[in-house]
This record gives C-alpha cells, structure tokens and sequence, in this order.
C-alpha cells in the first residue's frame, strides 16, 4: 500500500461517513490472520499501517522469560538485553518479521477489507435512513415478482410487498408506480429488509394525512380506522375547534381531497365520520351511511343495542355484515342491530336504556360523508 491509498481512505471517509482510522484497524487485523495462513505462523504478532505513508510492518511479539520453552513465542532475557539493555522478565519485545512479498498479500487484504467495510456502511445507512420511516408512507415503483412478494424500487433499496399485503382488487405490473406503507424495517446478513403493505389501516391513515392539511398540522385529527383492503374502509375524524368541519376538511372541495385518495386504492369505498366522547352518537356515526333511531349502551360489556328503520336494516349490516363489522371495529364497540318493527315486536323499542339519536337525517349529512356510492341497494 502507499500514500495514494491513505488518500483514498480519507475520500471515503469525507464520501461515505466511513472512519479512516476504522478501516485500518481493520486491515491490520485481517493482516495477522493473513500473515498467519499464508506464511504458517503461529506467534504472536502485530501488523502496523504507517497512517501517513501507508508502510506496512510485521512485528513478532515474544515474550522475555529466563528459560526458552516456545521459540515462536518466548524470547531469553540474554538475548532481549542485546536487542535492548533495558528488557526485563515479563517484558514483551517486538521483532521485525515483515516478508519480502507481503505487499501483495497486504493489498489484496486490505481491497477485501475496503470492499467489506464500504458494503457495511451503506447497509448501515439504509438501515438508519429507513428504521426512521417505519409506520410511515412512501412511493415506489415496482420491479418483479414471485409467488411470495412484489419486489417494489424504493430508491436506495428494494423492498418486499408479500402475497397477503397486496390488495385483492389489484394486479401489478413492472414499472408501475405505487405508494405503500412500511410495516417493519429489519437487519439481516444480507443487509436491511423492508416489508411494506397496501392493506394496511395505517395506509389510508398516511394518504389522509398527505391530502389534508387540516390533519397535518394536527387542526383535524384522526381518532380511529378500520380497512377491509380494496373494498371499503371508515376513518373516524375529530377537530377540538367547533368551528372546524372535520368531515368536511377530509372531503375537501367537491370531494377531491377523498376522491384523490380512493383512486390511489383503485376505487375502495370511504366512509368519514366525526368521532364521539358520546358512544350513543359514535356508534350511530360509525354505521353510516346508514340512519339510526336508537342506541342502548352497555359499558360493562362495551356493547351496544341499536335499532334502525326496516328500510335501513340491509344498509346497517352490509353486504356479509361489512358495514356494522367495520362499525364495530372502529368504534370498539359490540353492535348488535335490530329492525324498527323487530324491536318493537321483541318489546325493546320503548326500552328506557335505550337514546333516541335525534335528528339523524341531519345529522348523518352533517357528521358522516361516503365516498363512491353508497351499498343502499345491497
């Protein structure tokens, strides 16, 4: 090695944030076990990289006893004096061993070691870079895939979409651009490991917040999601200001903000609805675009009653109970649904436990908003 490869180590240092004096270190430790494989050694010994130069020296280091046991790795007092008046038993004496050819060995080393080194640290940089944006939104373009995942270009790194990640309603091809939502960021030995997902609750969380201002900065916040990926989701939102429309921001002007969102998820259905302290009024929200009559709340259960017009009981539960399942999952809530008629013929529908959700009409125009069509007709 010579002064042209110090200055490269320093270009890297400045380049790649990757400490020279790191890297020498460990040069000079794969140099002692390059010395010992390639030349048979078994002593002890030290290999110093001149900083400046770039020289490369081998130094044995034996240690000074009375008696000489192992050559390799002892040396006699007698002897030390020679070298150094001054040695005494127990000192460690250094002894010049550096081979006629070691320079070759030492850069083919020191290459390996660079090489290694440089391939670590821009895994380490990956990985910090990415560990920061777990839970978080990001556009990539993807680039193949197997029977496992979608591999998708995130920039610096490739990341993995698996089978169950992928929304049922969609069919990716090379090149396409898609935005996705990073679950979790690991290390493994063949550097960091990004699994993201286009299902997830947190995805449509992360595209409100990119769409709507209001929820950005924190003016509107988003209490609650609940996702059945490519087919329909509800997302309760929240504004401490009265003034503040929280439906409506996340609508936007004639929709667009909403409308930008369910194109990104090829046409899945949204329900925005305000979120309630009041579990009468969030679990009635939480059914739209359904209208509700009447709620029972049980606490001790953390389950609710709720009654609906006949006309309404098909649009309360869903298609295959979609609609009160993903109620119930946003609202954290139980929701059992009853029929107007069935309730008054059970007897429950003048039950006292039961509140009358006044105004409802008005007020699953003002508190809830769907976007796409509503499954009235289901």
């Amino acid at each position: 090695m010579n002064s042209d490869f110090m200055d490269a180590l320093a270009t890297l240092e400045r380049e790649k944030g990757i400490q020279k004096e790191v890297i020498i270190e460990a040069i000079e430790a794969a140099l002692i076990s390059g010395y010992k494989r390639n030349f048979n050694q078994v002593q002890n010994v030290r290999v110093d990289v001149n900083r400046d130069t770039g020289t490369i020296r081998v130094f044995a280091r034996k240690t000074v006893v009375e008696e000489v046991f192992d050559a390799r790795l002892e040396i006699s007092l007698d002897e030390a004096k020679k070298i150094n008046p001054n040695y005494e038993v127990d000192d460690v004496v250094e002894i010049e061993v550096t081979p006629k050819d070691f320079g070759r060995i030492a850069a083919q080393t020191a290459k390996q070691v660079v090489t290694q080194r440089v391939r670590e640290a821009e895994r380490g940089i990956i990985y910090s870079d990415f560990i920061d944006r777990e839970e978080d939104i990001m556009t990539g373009i993807v680039q193949r895939q197997d029977h496992r995942f979608i591999y998708v270009d995130l920039g610096k790194v490739e990341a993995l979409l698996p089978l169950n990640e992928q929304m049922p309603n969609e069919t990716y091809k090379h090149n396409d651009r898609i935005k996705a939502y990073i679950t979790k960021v690991e290390k493994t030995t063949k550097g960091p490991q990004i699994l993201i997902s286009r299902t997830h609750p947190g995805l449509l969380k992360r595209l409100f917040e990119l769409e709507v201002p209001e929820i950005y900065d924190g003016t509107v916040e988003i209490k609650s999601v609940s996702r059945e990926a490519g087919d329909r989701s509800k997302i309760a939102v929240h504004a401490d200001n009265p003034e503040v429309d929280p439906v409506g921001a996340c609508v936007g002007p004639r929709g667009q903000r909403v409308q930008t969102i369910v194109n990104e998820l090829k046409g899945e259905k949204i329900d925005i609805v305000r979120w309630s302290e009041n579990p009468v009024e969030y679990v009635a929200n939480s059914l739209s675009p359904s209208k509700v009559l009447k709620v029972k709340v049980n606490e001790e259960d953390k389950m609710t009653q709720v009654i609906v017009p006949d006309y309404q009981l098909s649009l309360a539960i869903g298609k295959r109970g979609q609609n009160a399942r993903l109620a119930a999952k946003l609202s954290g809530w139980k929701i059992d649904i009853k029929s107007e008629s069935d309730a008054k013929e059970l007897g429950i529908f003048d039950d006292e436990g039961f509140v009358t959700v006044e105004e409802q009409e008005a007020s699953n125009q003002d508190h809830s908003f769907t976007a796409i069509e509503s499954d009235e007709q289901e």
